[in-house]
C-alpha cells in the first residue's frame, strides 16, 4: 500500500537547527567559527572568486587557439573499412553508395587493419602503408583532386 511506505530505518535524520542555545549543540557562533568572511551573514562571493589570486578564468588565453585556414580536413578510411567491399573498381561515388563514405569531406585511406581483395580505389588521399597493403594485394590506388 503506498499510504504506509515509509524510508527505511536510520536512512533519515532530522536536520541539525543552530543558533537555539548551547545545550542544542549548535549554540553561540552556530558552527560558523569565531570571526572572519564566512562567519558574517551575507557572505556570498562572486562565481569563481578564489580570495583576491587571480581566477581561472582569467588565467586562461583569451582567445581559443588557432587553426589553420589551409588545413584540410579528410574523412577517414581504414583499410579494415574495404575488406568489406567485393573487389572491383570504386570511385568516391561508389564507396558512398557502400556506405563506407558518409560525409562531403575529401578522403583519406590509412593503412589500420589488412586487405586481402582486388580494389582498384580513387580517392583524394591516402597514407604510404595503404599504398603499399592495397598494392600488395594486387590492387591500386588513384589520386584524385
Amino acid at each position: 500500500m503506498l499510504h504506509r511506505l515509509s524510508p527505511a530505518h536510520g536512512s533519515t535524520k532530522n536536520r541539525k537547527r543552530v543558533a537555539r542555545g548551547s545545550s542544542a549543540g549548535g549554540g553561540m557562533t552556530a558552527g560558523r567559527g569565531m570571526k572572519g568572511q564566512q562567519s558574517r551573514t551575507g557572505k556570498g562571493r562572486r562565481f569563481g572568486f578564489e580570495g583576491g589570486q587571480t581566477p581561472l578564468f582569467r588565467r586562461q588565453p583569451k582567445l581559443g587557439g588557432f587553426r589553420s585556414p589551409r588545413r584540410i580536413e579528410f574523412e577517414i578510411i581504414t583499410l579494415s573499412a574495404l575488406e568489406r567491399l567485393e573487389s572491383g573498381t570504386y570511385d568516391i561515388a561508389a564507396l558512398r553508395a557502400a556506405r563506407i563514405v558518409r560525409t562531403t569531406r575529401p578522403v583519406k585511406i590509412l593503412a589500420r587493419g589488412t586487405v586481402s581483395k582486388k580494389l582498384a580505389l580513387t580517392v583524394h588521399a591516402a597514407s604510404p602503408g595503404a599504398l603499399a597493403a592495397v598494392e600488395k594485394a594486387g590492387g591500386s590506388v588513384t589520386i584524385s583532386k
